[in-house]
């Protein structure tokens, strides 16, 4: 009879203890698919009294994570504390050390440090599996890794964080603002009671660098990443979108030209009837635009127990079935930090909302301003109020380069026809 995998989880949060569930009570199942039984033999938590809905009886409880992944009672490590640095980093350090195979659900870790721990893995000849850190239950990773590795990808995109996606689709639905919304959003457990990561967009970069460093064979490169959060998104920047023919989503991009990579994270205005704008709520897609397949695109959930402990359990399963793969793809000893595409070079339309006061004048300066960096107005909307009130006027600029948006909104400012800082939301043509 095959010998059992003996399975070491370190986190018993959400995902942890559903990871656990499944392996304990999905057993006879999991055993058929991969050929020989899972057995859950040692875990790691701070709480060791606490009810996680599964049973934990005959695994080994360490106090200290470290220590579980130097343990010789398991075959493989499972690291879901997050976290780029210790002890999860030291954790799946010290498992690597020893020739274990580790599963990870840790973006942040594998942005930062992910070609160091790539080696380390690739030089014990052991996995270092992440389906888990990527848009949940999607398995974007496996597509891009394996499915569609005999293409060569120019481009991969799309909405890679549930938070703000909810919180968008909300704002839309409800016409109510940002704040009441993400308060909303803690409320029901779709956001983390410190947002920051989510909305500022942080975690899609997270997700971001990883996607680019497989489809592209390149180290990950979280610090030549451009990020923007949806915290100034407005209910008037959402209807406009929608008069436009556009819906907004916070999307991650990652293009790949002569020139080099472009990695951006910003929120954006996506053409209605397309794949993105349909996606709604928690839900993730993600698209990847290869030479050979064309566009093929996924959509799921990309957070909670459920399709985490999923993507997870299929990395466990992988394993267990003795498959082994570069962690990105390409084996770590290539990976490269890539040329990053300054953001000032971006080429495209963008949405460009003022709010100034209505009075004779105003509108030429702002035409002016843009005239003066060679940006082509495309169309404008400008809502009526009595004289003397502030008004929001919108402009859509025909494909425009970043770096000379940038000094024409500069130019605006100062000339002090507005009454906050303009809006620019870029407008993609999937």
């Amino acid at each position: 009879m095959t010998s059992p995998l003996r399975i070491g989880i370190a986190g018993l949060g959400t995902v942890g203890a559903a990871v656990a569930r499944i392996v304990v009570e999905q057993g006879e199942a999991l055993a058929s698919r991969c050929g020989r039984p899972l057995v859950l033999a040692a875990v790691s938590s701070r709480d060791h009294a606490k009810d996680r809905g599964v049973s934990l009886e005959g695994a080994v409880w360490f106090p200290d994570l470290v220590k579980l992944a130097r343990s010789a009672s398991i075959d493989v490590f499972v690291e879901l504390i997050g976290g780029e640095g210790d002890p999860a980093r030291a954790a799946v350090s010290a498992a690597l050390g020893r020739a274990l195979p580790v599963v990870t659900a840790n973006k942040a870790l594998l942005a930062h440090h992910g070609v160091e721990l790539a080696l380390m893995a690739e030089e014990q000849r052991v996995s270092l599996n992440f389906e888990g850190a990527v848009a949940g239950g999607i398995p974007i990773i496996k597509a891009l890794r394996e499915g569609l590795a005999a293409n060569k990808l120019a481009r991969v995109y799309g909405i890679l964080n549930g938070t703000c996606n909810y919180i968008l689709t909300t704002m839309e639905a409800s016409g109510r603002k940002f704040a009441d919304v993400l308060a909303e959003a803690q409320r029901l457990g779709y956001a983390e009671a410190d947002p920051t990561f989510d909305i500022g967009g942080m975690d899609t970069a997270h997700k971001l660098a990883l996607l680019a460093a497989v489809a592209f064979g390149n180290a990950p490169a979280l610090d030549g990443i451009h990020v923007e959060g949806i915290a100034r998104i407005t209910p008037h920047d959402i209807v406009f979108a929608r008069e436009f023919g556009f819906r907004i989503k916070l999307l991650g991009v990652a293009t790949r030209s002569d020139g080099g990579i472009e990695l951006r994270v910003h929120p954006a205005m996506v053409p209605l009837g397309t794949p993105l704008a349909d996606v709604d709520g928690v839900y993730n897609a993600v698209v990847a635009e290869g030479d050979l397949v064309g566009k093929s695109v996924y959509e799921g959930r990309g957070a909670g127990a459920g399709p985490t402990a999923s993507a997870v359990i299929s990395d466990i399963l992988d394993i267990a079935r003795g498959q082994q793969l570069s962690t990105f793809g390409t084996p770590a000893v290539k990976l490269k930090r890539p040329v990053i595409v300054p953001m000032g070079d971006h080429l495209g339309p963008c949405y460009l909302r003022f709010t100034v006061i209505d009075r004779p004048g105003v509108i030429a300066v702002i035409s002016r301003c843009l005239a003066d960096q060679a940006i082509s107005i495309e169309s404008m909307l400008q809502r009526s109020r009595a004289p003397g009130e502030a008004v929001p006027v919108v402009f859509i600029t025909h494909e425009a380069r970043e770096a000379e948006l940038a000094k024409a909104l500069q130019a605006i400012v100062a000339a002090g026809v507005v009454t906050e800082e303009p809006c620019m939301i870029r407008m993609e043509r999937f």
